[in-house]
């Protein structure tokens, strides 16, 4: 298992902080979404071998999220 921690722009609530929550967790390989959005940053524990990091981001961004 691999973590990673995603700079996302325009999380400002929990609706943002649910949509993206469920987007991650609906993606085969994801075990952990952990959303901080005084930070501005998502913790995702995800297993390599089955999903990758443009996958991860790719499912932000169609929530109208900005990954840098």
């Amino acid at each position: 298992m691999m973590t990673i921690t995603l700079q996302v722009q325009g999380m400002t609530c929990g609706h943002c902080q649910a949509a993206v929550t469920n987007a991650l967790q609906a993606l085969d390989g994801v075990s952990r979404v952990e959303v901080h959005l005084q930070e501005g940053t998502v913790d995702v524990e995800y297993d390599e071998t089955k999903i990758s990091v443009e996958k991860l981001k790719e499912a932000i961004e169609e929530q109208g999220y900005d990954v840098k």
